[in-house]
């Protein structure tokens, strides 16, 4: 009890103290208070306030890449790359947890007048979040304190920074909500503009049917180009990259768009020329594409009058057309690598065709297209891909049948494997049986005119909704309908094989339970 009226009395004595003694000797001992402590602790500490200033309008970045940075250390996917980087995150007493309506993600923040500890380089710092009420108001105060040794500070705080920065950076790039963009299209180019949806194409490169050796490039060009910020301020080119992917329809052109989207995580802009009224605009809309996204403009050869012979016109109809308002080459060469094009970074440029010799060769050369990439029919690789994401299975006694028709120059675009895959799905070897059909019907329709041999694979690769195959496959020929007058005679050596294909159609749909599709 006398200690305690001791102290009693020593904080009575501090009050009348306070009360007679001027502000500035109060002000001169806490200072000289809190210097004494700054002496003989080990620690150096460090405010990040939410805003700038007082006037709370100047956002602070820094507040903003800390609450990333320590939400990516809960994250589990984020959390296994930071310790790789020599960090790691302790248990923290107490977080908040939320989700937003168009996100599966949980965020986790720390909790008010919390703290969460952090190891860099062997060294451990602290984190506390600070959270004030605003006298007579109803804001706010936030603000992250660090702590931190203070022997390292004047070495370790500008590369921990440093690194927060980054992990912020490559978490909110990862884990934001990404958008597809197409523009509105109503002729002016003063109310130009996107709209957008949440973009969630479920297209990778574990399930794109490509080659492997192809996929590897591709992804190891993105990669690079991703990683690439130095290299192409040092050398003064513009941070984008140009993609011109071409093939027959049905080869992937689309899902391999959207797979490198989702690979590099990039909003997608999908740019459709028909609707542009004008240069002008064409530039408007550039202007407001934002950092990091894939702009894509579809079927180049048909969207405007870009074709090859444009070599041959004159530069007055040029300059004609872009008076009448259109869209000219020159307008689309500068949104390609102009003026206009450094108005972004971290851009990929793609455009796709079906016939890449309709393209006017200013378009694709180097510097503007710089990867070209040839989208075709199956190959071995690819087959296998497409059967392991339908069918579920890794190996089948048909493969090397398979195998054996591709080479044999029986390919099938991804598009119309798929279809049959899908149409079979629940019978494993009734599906690999019709691939092999429709396989090898190419092959023998390669050698020859049209014949029933082009006619059996149309039959096979058609939709199932839009065509009913009904009856056996030898009254095909003699039935009403189309193949009315088209019996054909019995005896040759091609005849014979068709017949074989028809009756392995037969026995596939036999084995199905099925007579129609």
């Amino acid at each position: 009890m006398e200690i305690l009226s001791q102290l009693w009395s020593f904080l009575g004595l501090l009050t009348v103290l306070q009360n007679i003694l001027p502000s500035q000797f109060l002000s001169l001992l806490h200072s000289l208070y809190e210097s004494l402590q700054d002496f003989f602790t080990p620690f150096s500490y460090f405010d990040v306030p939410e805003f700038n200033g007082y006037c709370s309008v100047d956002h602070n970045e820094l507040y903003r890449h800390v609450t990333l940075y320590l939400n990516s250390l809960h994250n589990p996917t984020t959390a296994a790359s930071s310790s790789s980087s020599s960090s790691s995150a302790a248990a923290c007493r107490r977080l908040s947890l939320s989700r937003s309506k168009s996100s599966n993600r949980i965020s986790f923040t720390v909790a008010p007048n919390n703290s969460i500890h952090d190891t860099f380089n062997g060294q451990r710092f602290s984190w506390t979040h600070h959270v004030e009420t605003v006298q007579d108001s109803l804001d706010e105060k936030r603000s992250f304190s660090l702590k931190i040794p203070k022997r390292h500070r004047l070495t370790l705080l500008p590369l921990y920074l440093d690194h927060v920065t980054s992990m912020a950076a490559e978490f909110e790039r990862t884990s934001r909500e990404r958008r597809l963009f197409t523009n509105s299209g109503n002729g002016s180019s003063y109310d130009s503009g996107w709209v957008s949806v949440p973009f969630r194409h479920p297209s990778t490169f574990e399930t794109l049917a490509l080659e492997t050796e192809l996929k590897k490039q591709i992804m190891d060009d993105l990669k690079a180009f991703a990683a690439g910020k130095e290299f192409y301020s040092r050398v003064g080119r513009a941070w984008k990259r140009g993609y011109l992917l071409y093939g027959p329809p049905g080869t992937g052109k689309s899902s391999l768009i959207a797979a490198m989207a989702n690979f590099l995580c990039y909003d997608v802009y999908d740019l459709e020329l028909t609707k542009v009224s004008d240069n002008s605009e064409l530039r408007s809309l550039l202007i407001q594409t934002t950092n990091r996204s894939v702009i894509v403009i579809e079927d180049i050869d048909c969207s405007v009058d870009l074709t090859a012979d444009r070599c041959l016109k004159t530069t007055a109809r040029e300059d004609h057309e872009e008076e009448m308002g259109r869209v000219t080459l020159s307008g689309l060469l500068n949104f390609t690598d102009g003026l206009w094009s450094c108005c972004g970074e971290e851009r990929i440029v793609v455009f796709t065709t079906n016939f890449r010799e309709k393209i006017d060769p200013a378009l694709v050369r180097c510097g503007r297209m710089d990867v070209h990439v040839s989208l075709g029919t199956c190959g071995p690789a690819a087959f296998r891909s497409l059967v392991r994401n339908y069918l579920k299975i890794e190996s089948h006694a048909l493969f090397d049948v398979v195998d054996s028709c591709i080479r044999s120059g029986g390919g099938l675009t991804p598009a119309q494997i798929g279809e049959i895959l899908l149409r079979n799905r629940r019978d494993v070897d009734v599906a690999m049986r019709e691939v092999v059909a429709a396989l090898q019907a190419r092959v023998l329709a390669g050698g020859g005119t049209r014949s029933a041999v082009a006619e059996y694979e149309e039959m096979v690769l058609r939709s199932p909704e839009s065509v009913l195959v009904v009856g056996s496959p030898e009254n095909w020929y003699s039935s009403p309908g189309k193949y009315v007058g088209k019996k054909r005679k019995e005896g040759s050596a091609m005849d014979k094989k068709v017949n074989f294909l028809v009756r392995l159609r037969s026995l596939t749909k036999s084995d199905s339970g099925r007579t129609g599709v």
